[in-house]
């Protein structure tokens, strides 16, 4: 069979998210960010295009590397002020019939059975139709805002997220027997005794006694997104994850993480196919090429050239040197030595070389500006030779980006055979990607404690 796009909308609740500067566009509607009306438009937008999901990213901490403070995030709006992504959803889903959400929720700082209840209610009121991206926060402020000194490890934060998860199953897989709830009015008997258990939880790093609050939800587990590319990272997708958000970075990175996360999921009991991969694709399309390269022209002049050295956390200046000396030679000159010693930069490119890099919005594998057949073309060179599933849609523009990919490109996709022609009524989110069950395959480590096994 053809493969089909899965195709979510990248989104934030923050005026500046990754296009940084673009907000600043006069007919540009990022600072409603906070007006309930904006999110309601953009579901709407959205599930009229036909996207699979609106994928909300997040983080709870403020840029604060760049310059050593978090002024020129907040000068820029640039993911501050945000909100949380867990409360729009409902707001969305109330508009619409289906369309999925992808909610980005961190494993580290909050304890696994409030947010246990949170996503079982979401699952609810959506009718099935949530994800959770998983992630364990990167950045020292968060840390610092949940009352440690410094950032958890993080190969330990990931060792955290896996005792974290088990928790969440046991809950939302385990602690609810499928016939537990009757509803009988006649008997008096909403739920039966015996089919409700504590799950009496004792870890390394939480004590969870149970019984889960929300009776089950149609996916019980919503779908299970992460974001990552490191090692611990990869280990941990390949027993969970259902789709893997990546990247190409450094070149010939993303084919790599695909085959270790197969081989590894076939270890752990999976299949090969049981992970989507999704990248971050930038599509600006028009009615013709020369249309397309003018609007891709016109967004470049709002462009911010800091905002990539602050939201990727630069603890150096690189726009204050000369293009053509190395990163270590700028960190010499800024006496920053430890920074040297610690690693993880890459020390041989010229500063020139690297913000190119770090300004990945401009110029990527995954960025086509054209009319919507060289757009469709790139698409299915994406699905065909780089291996992915689909893409989580950069915005350029609110609502623009939304608008012009569902208007231009969507209906060449579908001609293509590259997207499903409708919606299918009622089902769930996990029902769309998969093609199977609105539940997890028994082959998921999740579905182990089912019928209050393993507990």
């Amino acid at each position: 069979m053809t493969k089909q796009l899965v195709v979510n909308l990248f989104e934030m609740a923050t005026p500046g998210h990754i296009t940084h500067g673009l907000w600043r566009q006069p007919d540009n509607q990022r600072e409603r960010y906070a007006d309930i009306a904006y999110w309601v438009e953009l579901a709407k937008i959205a599930e009229d295009a036909g996207f699979d999901a609106i994928f909300l990213a997040d983080v709870v901490g403020a840029y604060d590397v760049y310059h050593g403070s978090f002024d020129p995030a907040l000068e820029r709006g640039l993911q501050i002020p945000n909100l949380d992504p867990l409360l729009l959803v409902a707001a969305m889903a109330a508009v619409t019939e289906h369309i999925g959400f992808g909610v980005t929720f961190s494993t580290t700082y909050e304890p696994p059975f409030a947010f246990a209840r949170r996503m079982a209610t979401l699952d609810h009121l959506t009718n099935g139709r949530v994800g959770w991206n998983i992630v364990t926060s990167y950045l020292p402020n968060a840390a610092r805002n949940f009352g440690l000194a410094d950032q958890i490890p993080h190969d330990t934060r990931y060792e955290i997220a896996a005792e974290y998860i088990d928790v969440l199953y046991k809950l939302w897989e385990g602690s609810w027997d499928d016939d537990a709830v009757v509803a009988d009015k006649d008997a008096g008997l909403y739920s039966r005794p015996g089919t409700v258990r504590a799950i009496d939880h004792d870890g390394e790093h939480f004590r969870v006694a149970g019984p889960h609050l929300s009776e089950p939800s149609r996916q019980r587990v919503p779908v299970l997104f992460q974001a990552s590319a490191s090692t611990a990272g990869i280990a941990f997708a390949a027993r969970h994850a259902e789709v893997l958000f990546t990247a190409d970075r450094p070149p010939g990175a993303l084919e790599r993480n695909i085959a270790a996360i197969r081989d590894e999921s076939v270890r752990q009991g999976r299949r090969a196919d049981d992970t989507r991969f999704l990248v971050m694709a930038t599509v600006i399309v028009a009615p013709t090429e020369d249309e397309a390269r003018a609007r891709y022209e016109e967004y470049r002049t709002y462009r911010d050239t800091e905002g990539p050295f602050i939201h990727m956390s630069v603890p150096f200046h690189p726009l204050q040197h000369p293009s053509d000396i190395t990163v270590r030679e700028a960190l010499e000159r800024e006496g920053r030595h430890d920074v040297i010693a610690a690693g993880g930069l890459p020390l041989h490119l010229t500063v020139g070389q690297f913000a190119n890099a770090v300004d990945e919005a401009w110029d990527s594998r995954f960025l086509v500006v054209g009319d919507p057949g060289q757009v469709a073309d790139a698409i299915e060179r994406w699905l065909d030779e780089d291996g992915i599933d689909g893409i989580n849609l950069r915005q350029y523009h609110s609502f623009d980006t939304a608008r012009d990919f569902g208007e231009l490109v969507v209906p060449e996709l579908r001609r293509r055979g590259r997207m499903r022609e409708a919606y299918t009524p009622g089902e769930t989110l996990r029902e769309r990607i998969f093609g199977e069950g609105p539940r997890l395959p028994e082959r998921h480590p999740a579905a182990r404690y089912r019928g209050g096994a393993n507990l």
